[in-house]
């Protein structure tokens, strides 16, 4: 499983993101504010910060929050099945 995290500097909502994402395995945070961030947020098509989204292993969604940011035990129960 693997989780992308797209964030900005002044987004008021991604530090909650941040949090969520702490101590868990495979986390690739993206800062759209710099070319790879925003090419890889393209990609995905994200348009809102922060973004979190949980992939499986051939690379499908099966998960995610736009503009919000989940309660951490709800993305570690997710991530523990």
């Amino acid at each position: 499983m693997n989780i992308k995290l797209f964030v900005k500097e002044n987004c008021p909502r991604c530090p909650a993101a941040k949090r969520a994402c702490e101590g868990l395995a495979g986390v690739e945070t993206y800062n759209v504010d710099n070319v790879e961030g925003l090419t890889e947020a393209s990609f995905y098509g994200i348009m809102a910060t922060p973004t979190i989204l949980v992939l499986d292993s051939s690379g499908n969604e099966i998960a995610g929050w736009r503009g919000e940011a989940p309660e951490p035990a709800v993305l570690k129960n997710l991530i523990a099945t």
